[in-house]
């Protein structure tokens, strides 16, 4: 039976990607590194007391003092376990992977619910994306920016990014027509349509996405240290590898304490959306 040397084509233009772009390639890595490296530096100078502070501030604005209580003892229990710069790695990370996800995917979940041809194209690309294994993602990711931060990114990235697409999507075409309709009376142009009524009365879903977006770029932590990313996952990786079970646990209960505090808060935020549409 003849086979289909789809492994020998990928490979042929992975090849010629690396011959004729090699050169970007590089140079993107290394201007997106060293941003990182700022990032890293630059929170690295800010007293821990003073994040705690920040953090505290954001969950009792989103959500109550009942949560920022709790985000101060989570927090305060991450720095008593000396994992507070591997703590910032991981947010860093995180939060540039979620920022870039949102930048590209939020204006194709918008253009999507626009067109029905560009949502019709997009659909099966989303469901490939969310399917596939995460592990595959860290091969395109080797191939082009090798190890580190940038690989880690890169497959966080394209890992996370389907929710926030799917679902800006989902609550701009939920948006009551008839509401579309009294717009369109008033002369409204399609710029105005979709700032003064369909986004806003779309931001609970486009939230949520956003939530799911943050998550799932949390939870490529451990899978990008398999790639040279520092951080709390790194120290898990390093607690299998070793078979020091207390090492993991600590450095996977920073992990969830992470995941719970980014949570509550973008649901806050959420909450805080849904009350003043």
């Amino acid at each position: 039976m003849y086979r289909l040397p789809l492994g020998q084509w990928v490979n042929q233009g992975v090849e010629w990607l690396l011959k004729n772009f090699g050169n970007a390639f590089d140079a993107f890595t290394k201007s997106v590194t060293n941003i990182t490296d700022s990032i890293r530096n630059g929170a690295g100078l800010i007293p821990w007391f003073v994040i705690i502070i920040i953090f505290a501030l954001l969950a009792w604005r989103a959500k109550g003092w009942r949560l920022a209580l709790g985000t101060t003892a989570g927090l305060a229990v991450i720095y008593n376990l000396e994992l507070w710069l591997p703590f910032l790695d991981t947010l860093i990370l995180m939060l540039i992977a979620s920022v870039v996800s949102l930048i590209i995917g939020i204006p194709l979940g918008i253009f999507a619910a626009r067109s029905d041809r560009f949502h019709k194209i997009l659909s099966p690309l989303l469901d490939f994306m969310q399917t596939m294994p995460s592990f595959v993602y860290l091969i395109p990711a080797l191939m082009f920016f090798n190890l580190g931060t940038v690989s880690a990114v890169f497959a966080t990235v394209i890992f996370s990014m389907p929710p926030v697409i799917r679902l800006t999507d989902l609550g701009i075409r939920q948006v009551p027509i008839d509401l579309v309709e009294v717009g369109e009376a008033f002369g409204s142009s399609s710029y105005q349509m979709l700032w003064k009524i369909q986004l806003p009365l779309a931001m609970p879903t486009i939230m949520a996405g956003i939530n799911q977006t943050m998550m799932l770029s949390l939870s490529m932590v451990v899978i990008s240290a398999m790639i040279g990313a520092q951080g709390l996952g790194a120290g898990v990786l390093a607690g299998i590898s070793q078979m020091d079970i207390g090492k993991g646990f600590e450095y996977g209960l920073a992990v969830v304490i992470l995941a719970m505090i980014l949570d509550s808060l973008s649901q806050g935020v959420a909450r805080n959306s849904r009350g003043t549409k």
